[in-house]
């Protein structure tokens, strides 16, 4: 006879959940999606006020996709990252650097790679977010959370080819709608969502997030830097594809 050991799980679900999650003025945008065998169902995209309350959904995520800087201190991470410094040189068409130090102008400005190209308006709203990062990061959250980058998922969907168009423009939001149309069947359900406070250009972001951490749960993403490196918390910094 088997111990009732007082303990109930939750329900076996047929199918995983994967989500990307992007920072915008009401919190985090959420987009998500079922993930059941090769059948890819998209949600509908949601905006959640806080990152514990993403992190704390039930039933859980099985893999994260977040665009926001996870390690070395949130809003102060720089390009001293590998990772920021090797994203740069692919987003660029350069490739990896090698492991000496990198001195063009575009690897030691100082800031995140996720602070690039945005609008001052924006910027405190966005160290706001990564603060909470900081706050909410814990080691043992890394086995589902990865950090990403929304046009490194672009540049993946786009076969490795560099954007013609910068991000914040009307032709580049263009550009990356467009890419995402013609590779993603079903991704429409997110690009054309209508949620309050929320723009094109973020949901652009939380559904080229969502394509890397279905990439993540399918063992097919890979990782910037190669070589793992942790910050003082033990918190990796990398970047995923």
């Amino acid at each position: 006879m088997t111990q009732d050991t007082g303990i109930r799980q939750g329900p076996t679900l047929p199918y995983s959940l994967v989500a990307g999650i992007t920072p915008v003025e009401g919190g985090w945008l959420v987009s998500s999606a079922k993930l059941r065998s090769t059948v890819f169902s998209f949600e509908d995209p949601v905006v959640i006020s806080s990152l514990d309350e993403v992190l704390n959904m039930r039933p859980s995520f099985a893999a994260v996709a977040l665009n926001a800087p996870v390690g070395r201190g949130g809003a102060e991470v720089t390009a001293e990252r590998s990772c920021d410094r090797e994203v740069r040189h692919v987003l660029a068409g350069r490739g990896i650097p090698r492991e000496e130090a990198v001195t063009d102008e575009a690897d030691v400005r100082g800031e995140t790679v996720h602070l690039d190209d945005v609008p001052d308006g924006r910027r405190s709203l966005l160290i706001e977010r990564y603060e909470e990062v900081a706050a909410e990061m814990a080691p043992f959250r890394q086995r589902s959370i990865y950090e990403a980058l929304p046009d490194l998922s672009i540049f993946q969907i786009n076969d490795d080819h560099a954007l013609q168009t910068r991000r914040n423009e009307d032709d580049g939001v263009a550009e990356r709608r467009a890419l995402l149309l013609e590779h993603v069947t079903g991704v429409d359900r997110v690009l054309d969502a209508e949620v309050e406070g929320v723009s094109e250009l973020d949901l652009i972001d939380a559904a080229s997030c969502l394509m890397t951490a279905r990439r993540v749960f399918g063992k097919a993403a890979s990782r910037l830097p190669v070589r793992p490196e942790w910050d003082d918390e033990g918190l990796r910094m990398e970047i995923v594809r």
